[in-house]
């Protein structure tokens, strides 16, 4: 499942953050990308070793942590630490597939790549181009969101930048290991979960159904998760 993720952060949080982004040293965009991708990718990132970088990305990584949508989505065990890249006019990045493991830098931890991420940190209207084209068994999906939402899908699809010709695309891109690995386990257990937060605003924690449910949930947890 593809899922759009809103306000991950407010207009005056995205105006603060790019107020460091616009003014920020970026670097070649080879730098993250695997063997496969690095002969497609053409884009400009933070170094990863710059305090800023670390910085936002922990910024960032409050941010998800705040935000009911992303946790029931993701189910999130391990999150690679998020990154940024800018994409100007002639910039691209080509069809390709994310690393099935990541080692975050410095570190020996893996992180499984079950879900990536693109965090948008330029509304729509700043650049032209730029879509992010996701593919899956119904066709290809183009993306472009508002500042401040972030894009979640499945690390197993094809997907690409397109390239910008007009103005400039900030973002932040990142990778997380879910605690259920299975992307239809987490689909149901996501759809399920949206269901049980509707029926508690209408009726309130305590309605028979509400309980029902949310114990099929948790016992569906206990099952499918990934200890």
């Amino acid at each position: 499942m593809i899922i759009s993720i809103q306000n991950v952060f407010n207009s005056e949080q995205v105006k603060k953050i790019r107020s460091y982004l616009d003014s920020a040293d970026w670097i070649d965009g080879a730098e993250s990308a695997g063997a496969q991708a690095n002969s497609v990718k053409n884009n400009q990132q933070l170094s990863v070793d710059s305090e800023l970088s670390r910085q936002l990305s922990d910024t960032v990584l409050d941010g998800l942590a705040r935000h009911a949508t992303f946790v029931s989505a993701a189910l999130p065990q391990k999150i690679y630490p998020p990154m940024f890249n800018r994409y100007g006019v002639g910039e691209t990045y080509g069809l390709h597939v994310d690393n099935a493991v990541r080692i975050v830098p410095g570190t020996a931890t893996r992180v499984r790549t079950d879900l990536s991420a693109t965090l948008f940190f330029s509304d729509p209207e700043e650049y032209e181009g730029g879509e992010l084209r996701i593919e899956d068994k119904f066709g290809a999906h183009h993306v472009k969101l508002k500042a401040g939402d972030m894009i979640l899908y499945p690390s197993t699809s094809l997907h690409m930048v397109e390239p910008v010709t007009k103005g400039c695309r900030i973002s932040s891109f990142f990778w997380l290991q879910s605690m259920v690995r299975s992307h239809e386990s987490r689909d149901v257990l996501h759809d399920l979960d949206q269901s049980i937060q509707s029926l508690t605003a209408l009726h309130g924690h305590q309605h028979q159904d509400v309980m029902r449910l949310t114990g099929i949930y948790q016992n569906l947890i206990q099952q499918w998760v990934d200890t």
